[in-house]
């Protein structure tokens, strides 16, 4: 191996680490406690190293965004496997509001939390359109036709409007299972 692939692989390295540490923070303290400095303190690198790979706490916060994005487009594409329309669309439902509840902090950082992210132009990260294509795969048909981009943008709004309410426990938890049958035959019906 020559020294330029050393030194590439050492610095994926040292950004996933400090990915992985700013996570696991957020996790256990909430996005407050991420900042530079106890980031640095906590994986023992110097805050100019981790200006070297982040230009601020923002980039920090939408790189571990896009992993999450990888996360929940593995998660959807497997639960979209069923061939009953409804069994994918509710299996979608369940498995995104678990995502969300499991893991509130990377919830926050992928859709609530500035990070400079786009969906639906032309800088979209791979990321990003994977999520929403594993979204999109369960939730549009044959009969969808040009809608299906739209279904799926409110489909993804519903379930997020749902997943915030949980969080902030602003409905009843114990109706979720009904709140999603009546969420999958509204976008079944129209």
């Amino acid at each position: 191996m020559g020294v330029a692939e050393r030194k590439g692989r050492e610095r994926a390295e040292r950004e996933q680490r400090i990915v992985a540490t700013a996570r696991e923070i957020a996790a256990r303290d909430g996005w407050p406690a991420v900042t530079i400095r106890r980031l640095a303190d906590e994986i023992e690198y110097s805050q100019p190293v981790i200006y070297s790979h982040f230009a601020n706490r923002e980039a920090i916060v939408a790189a571990v965004a896009v992993q999450g994005f990888g996360e929940l487009a593995a998660a959807l594409r497997q639960a979209g496997t069923s061939f009953n329309h409804r069994a994918a669309l509710r299996s979608a439902a369940d498995v995104y509001l678990a995502f969300a509840e499991a893991q509130p902090a990377l919830y926050e950082a992928m859709f609530t939390m500035a990070t400079g992210l786009h969906f639906a132009d032309g800088e979209t990260r791979p990321e990003l359109r994977d999520a929403f294509a594993a979204l999109a795969a369960v939730v549009t048909s044959p009969e969808s036709g040009n809608e299906g981009a739209t279904r799926t943008e409110a489909f993804w709004a519903t379930l997020h409007g749902l997943a915030e309410l949980e969080r902030s426990a602003r409905i009843r938890p114990t109706a979720r299972s009904e709140r999603l049958d009546l969420v999958v035959s509204a976008f079944l019906a129209v």
